[in-house]
């Protein structure tokens, strides 16, 4: 990293003093090339600050969103907040971590609330900001919010051991095949 920092340095001292600098892009042109598109913006799975869980693995975090498992390590009850259908975020959650449709994910739901196979149906929120909200009130919440939404207020989970931003890390706003 040091040696590429380094070369690119002296590329830049070079043009500057060839007087190269003015065939570049502007800076504007590149920091619009770099801001990442709608489909390639990482899905941030966010907790309680109080929370101990620091990692989870995908199989338990399905199991967590499907209603399957009802309390934290520390018996804290775990309360699943979602954001309303439609949403891009809450598809990538159904497509990725649940692996329904909308369609099969209520069913799921009105199924298992009826048999007794689930206790609670997930919390439904309008915004960004109520899902951030409810997660910082209620300490056994679990929600989801696009990496770039995340502040200090929540705490972001590693999954599979990998933050967003990790190479392989699992889960993606907007449609698999634009990945």
């Amino acid at each position: 990293m040091r040696r590429l920092t380094f070369l690119l340095l002296l590329l830049v001292d070079a043009g500057l003093l060839l007087g190269a600098w003015p065939h570049w892009p502007a800076p504007q042109a590149a920091a619009q090339r770099e801001e990442p598109s709608l489909a390639s913006q990482n899905l941030a799975i966010v907790v309680n600050q109080a929370n101990p869980i620091n990692n989870v693995s995908t199989v338990e975090l399905r199991r967590i969103f499907l209603g399957a498992r009802g309390h934290w390590p520390n018996g804290r009850r775990i309360t699943i907040v979602m954001m309303e259908p439609g949403q891009p975020e809450r598809a990538a959650v159904l497509r990725e971590i649940c692996q329904m449709s909308e369609t099969e994910f209520s069913n799921h739901f009105l199924h298992g609330l009826f048999t007794g196979e689930v206790l609670v149906s997930p919390k439904t929120l309008a915004s960004v900001e109520g899902v951030r909200k409810f997660v910082v009130y209620v300490p056994g919440a679990i929600g989801y919010l696009r990496a770039s939404d995340v502040d200090a207020t929540v705490k972001m989970l590693r999954i599979d051991e990998r933050y967003p931003g990790d190479k392989g890390y699992p889960y993606h706003v907007g449609p698999p095949a634009s990945r």
